[in-house]
């Protein structure tokens, strides 16, 4: 009698050890393990992971503005232009002026060869954004533009305004000489391509930009 009271006394104590041991093991996931982020994977270059979940968070909630911001940036990665449009036009359906989708929306029309309907938002964004974190893209992008539409100074202008930002870039210094080269501002285009040696004298393109210029000027 004795033998068992005493063991019915210490069952409750190991039953409840060994149910602790239980739960301290079990794998119980983690808030981060069932809601991924889908920043951080567009940030880890994970794209189509990125696409997946800000897909499924604009299905739960339409109005996530960041979902669709994070969706259009990595659409236009993965080169699906069109469709990065078409979600940041729906994204400006419930904010208007973000100024990260006017921006995308600006790159997703230059990479389909929209090019007005591009430089409109580019200028947009840059009305919206004085000091936004992709001043410095937008113009170049303006840059871009004007070259393909012939208008060389408009492109001088809007490289110069994009290395103000970023001068130590020697690619900008070869693309502001070329406008300037195009624009017969020749010498002008060697200041340009000179810049861009000094920074990296054995750039090819610099080399011969400014070769050409040199025979242009004799």
């Amino acid at each position: 009698m004795n033998t068992k009271s005493g063991a019915g006394r210490h069952f409750p104590a190991v039953f409840l050890l060994f149910f602790s041991l239980c739960c301290f093991f079990l794998p119980f996931p983690s808030p981060a393990q069932t809601k991924p982020d889908a920043l951080v994977l567009y940030r880890q270059q994970q794209y189509a992971q990125a696409i997946e979940v800000c897909l499924g968070e604009l299905e739960a909630d339409s109005t996530n503005t960041d979902s669709y911001v994070v969706l259009c940036w990595a659409l236009v990665k993965t080169g699906r232009y069109a469709e990065a449009e078409n979600w940041a036009a729906r994204g400006r359906g419930v904010s208007r002026y973000d100024p990260r989708l006017i921006e995308i929306a600006a790159e997703a029309r230059y990479f389909q060869g929209k090019n007005e309907g591009a430089l409109s938002l580019f200028q947009e964004y840059i009305s919206y954004a004085p000091n936004g974190s992709r001043l410095t893209e937008a113009y170049d992008f303006m840059g871009e533009i004007f070259m393909r539409l012939g208008k060389y100074r408009h492109a001088d202008i809007a490289f110069s305004a994009s290395l103000q930002y970023d001068r130590a870039n020697p690619a900008r210094w070869i693309k502001l000489g070329y406008a300037r080269e195009m624009a017969l501002d020749f010498r002008y285009s060697l200041d340009a391509y000179n810049q861009a040696l000094q920074m990296d004298p054995n750039n090819p393109d610099a080399a011969r930009g400014r070769n050409r210029v040199i025979a242009k000027m004799n």
